[in-house]
């Protein structure tokens, strides 16, 4: 279904919001522009709205942007599981079919990251370009080290922390903005720039991150997939983003025989978020890429 909220309940003016159900489950998605379209996936902790500077200018660009909240995410339901790449990536397809896109572009950030690459492995000939940014995925880089220096670990302590089960939702309860802005902080670098308010609200309502912690809890899985997936190199232009302040080149190394037409950038002067840190230097590589079909 297709349906403008009024301005006074979406700021961002001059989104569409649709609600499509995959397997019994609703998935919230929201859109900008006309023409090919373009997947945005988000990862953790952030919902679609990081995307929305990205949104206006692939709208401006001739683009139909699509940012989704995954399962488990935003306004997106919370199942109790299929929180493994390949299920997500399934239900995100699914979710374009019902929108009518049997083909389509892809840029994953984060998590989003993890999903793009078994979307564009699982389901060939459907992703024409694929975009990733700011993350490694479990299975194609090595598993992150234990004894590090605690400044080389904030990036790495809460993989094992967010799949521990039961002990994170303990701790965390009453403490989810806490939680959830400790991140935020953290990992970004222009600070200011990052929508806190709408991530730490998101994350701090019921059952938001038990299915966060499930992504993580489906690493094993993940993995399992992934060794699978890496025997046979995907075949789209791949372009690998990462950020001076956060992964670095990362993401094009955890890529590197994993696609035969690679390319890698980093973004300067930029933490985790850089869409929404940098989107304008983000944008400088994403839009060239995307307009290269």
């Amino acid at each position: 279904m297709q349906q403008a909220l009024a301005v006074n309940d979406q700021p961002e003016t001059g989104f569409t919001h649709d609600y499509v159900r995959i397997n019994g489950q609703r998935i919230h998605c929201v859109s900008a522009g006309s023409g090919r379209p373009v997947l945005l996936i988000p990862g953790w902790p952030q919902t679609w709205y990081t995307w929305r500077h990205i949104m206006r200018a692939l709208a401006a660009r001739g683009y139909l942007a699509i940012a989704v909240d995954p399962p488990g995410t935003g306004h997106s339901d919370r199942p109790a599981g299929g929180y493994d790449t390949g299920a997500i990536a399934s239900a995100l397809h699914q979710t374009m079919l019902q929108l009518g896109h049997a083909s389509y572009d892809v840029v994953g950030h984060d998590i989003g990251m993890w999903v793009g690459y078994a979307l564009a492995s699982d389901h060939p000939g459907v992703v024409g370009r694929l975009a990733l940014t700011e993350a490694v995925i479990p299975g194609l880089a090595p598993a992150p080290p234990i004894f590090v220096a605690p400044e080389d670990n904030i990036f790495l302590w809460h993989f094992m922390f967010n799949q521990v089960h039961d002990l994170p939702e303990a701790l965390t309860a009453g403490k989810e903005r806490e939680y959830i802005g400790f991140m935020l902080d953290k990992w970004s670098y222009r600070r200011d720039r990052v929508a806190a308010e709408v991530y730490t609200e998101a994350y701090a309502t019921p059952g938001a991150l038990r299915a966060g912690f499930a992504y993580y809890r489906a690493i094993p899985e993940t993995i399992r997939q992934n060794l699978l997936r890496a025997e046979s190199a995907l075949t789209m232009p791949v372009l690998a983003i990462g950020a001076e302040h956060a992964t670095k080149d990362a993401p094009l190394q955890t890529m590197q025989g994993r696609a035969t037409n690679l390319r890698g950038v980093m973004i300067a002067d930029s933490g985790h978020f850089v869409m929404e840190e940098n989107p304008d230097d983000f944008l400088a590589h994403l839009l060239p890429f995307l307009d290269q079909h």
